[in-house]
């Protein structure tokens, strides 16, 4: 049996009585103007049809003035007894509570306080919210309750409005970017019976209608391949991605990425683009290149420097990796000098690749402001990507960094079957020692590489993170716009 709060009851109440001369939940109402529009429009302009949810409310003896807002606008609206007739008005007076929407029709003009507003002539209910808002104007402050409650964080906070409106521009702006050069968006499946596209813990289910075991998408990237193969030779998708890793500031198990692919590009080519297309983004949303993170200033503009894997471990690290080039020797090195490491799988069991790996991101990232391109990754530790012709220990890769961050991950795509095979081979075995970001064999995607690939470079962003980076947001939750969290007792 549920419980209800003393205001609950009388906005119940409320709604039975508007059931007498009206539906409290009407199926539609007319607008002709967004409310962010009203703003720009003249005085005197008339029949000026809005709708939205009431946020403020002052309601008089003959004159009420309410504030209705969406996402993007706010506006108000005065209702006067002698416009909208003395029963309207008392209806008005009577049955209207904050959080309720509202249609209204009327005359722009400016109040003696220069505020834009709608002289109403004729109005209609909505629909009731039968939880009051809190009573805090400026809303939640409880950052979980604001995860769990993401719909009245964004009634009650203009920061969370302003965080999701820069979001949706700036994956709009994205798209408009790679379409305007002839990229095509496809879609790419989500379940999988292989665990491929990343070296990363797959999410794992079973499909009760084929009985077998699928895993949910790490990343997209085998199928955007299977695209180019096909003869799209500009091809990238927005999707979600499954990851079954740990919860962190900067890391979400299931996140929103971009992955995009050209033929006949190598990687340097894709740096120069990520560059240019950035730039291009964040110059549009905000109108400069200079961004606020924390107490830091990060300059977008010119051109973004570049730095070696082996650079970074011998400047943060003292080791040198073209010394201790095997796991074995690395690992030993390490617990030599006493260098403490976080990984989820068993520093013995990672390859020497993924061990480069989590060795970097503790002594080296967290020292990298950029942007910059972190490059020259080990050939092990990119098992899709294309190894150096010059020197086969290293990958045509780069990441794109960022107060600490890895915004940007990219490369020069393998293109040799035979070379595929082996290296997919290699990681089976990793897989089998208990490295469990290692990735599967999958011999369907080697037979679609056997039909013949052009030369191809890469990269995906996660979507989130840049976010968090643009609007200065401590955690990656708050871009998110519903995150999962655990379930509360009380929501059983």
């Amino acid at each position: 049996m549920r419980n209800f709060s003393e205001q609950e009851l009388v906005r119940r109440n409320k709604v039975e009585r508007i059931r007498e001369c009206c539906n409290p939940y009407p199926e539609k109402y007319e607008i002709n103007h967004e409310i962010k529009e009203v703003k720009d429009l003249e005085d005197g302009t008339k029949d000026v049809r809005v709708a939205g949810r009431i946020v403020f409310m002052r309601k008089m003896g003959k004159m009420s003035f309410l504030t209705i807002r969406d996402i993007e606008g706010k506006i108000q609206l005065s209702i006067k007894i002698d416009l909208v007739g003395e029963e309207n008005y008392q209806f008005f007076k009577d049955n209207i509570d904050l959080g309720d929407f509202i249609g209204a029709s009327g005359e722009v003009f400016t109040t003696h306080t220069g505020e834009k507003t709608i002289r109403v002539d004729s109005f209609q209910f909505l629909g009731k919210a039968l939880k009051p808002l809190p009573e805090k104007f400026h809303g939640l402050t409880d950052q979980e309750a604001c995860y769990r409650q993401r719909y009245v964080d964004l009634i009650m906070n203009q920061e969370t409005r302003d965080r999701f409106l820069i979001r949706f521009k700036f994956i709009k702006e994205l798209r408009n970017y790679l379409d305007n050069i002839g990229y095509m968006e496809i879609e790419s499946p989500i379940l999988n019976s292989k665990a491929s596209g990343a070296t990363a813990r797959p999410f794992k289910a079973h499909h009760n209608a084929l009985d077998m075991d699928i895993y949910l998408r790490i990343a997209p990237e085998t199928y955007m391949k299977r695209a180019v193969i096909a003869g799209i030779p500009k091809v990238y998708e927005i999707g979600r991605c499954f990851r079954n890793e740990g919860i962190d500031q900067t890391h979400l198990q299931d996140f929103t990425m971009i992955e995009a692919y050209q033929a006949y590009y190598n990687y340097e080519d894709n740096m120069k683009l990520i560059q240019n297309m950035l730039q291009t983004i964040i110059q549009n949303i905000f109108g400069t290149l200079v961004i606020d993170f924390g107490d830091r200033k990060i300059d977008m503009s010119g051109d973004w420097g570049r730095v070696s894997f082996r650079e970074l471990l011998i400047k943060y690290a003292n080791i040198d990796i073209k010394e201790y080039n095997t796991k074995e020797k690395l690992l030993n090195k390490i617990l030599e000098d006493k260098i403490e490491l976080e990984s989820e799988t068993p520093l013995e069991n990672l390859g020497f690749g993924n061990l480069v790996d989590v060795l970097y991101k503790k002594v080296a990232r967290p020292h990298m402001i950029g942007p910059v391109y972190l490059t020259e990754h080990p050939s092990s530790l990119s098992p899709l990507a294309r190894v150096n012709d010059i020197n086969k220990d290293i990958s045509d890769r780069f990441q794109l960094v960022i107060n600490g961050a890895e915004i940007v991950n990219g490369y020069s795509e393998l293109v040799d079957p035979m070379e595929q095979e082996r290296k997919l081979l290699e990681q089976a075995s990793l897989k089998e020692a208990g490295d469990e970001e290692a990735m599967e064999m999958d011999y369907d995607y080697i037979s679609a590489m056997e039909y013949g690939m052009p030369p191809i470079s890469g990269w995906g962003m996660g979507i989130d993170r840049i976010i968090q980076l643009l609007t200065n947001s401590e955690n990656i939750k708050d871009v998110v716009l519903f995150p999962l969290m655990k379930p509360l007792e009380d929501n059983k």
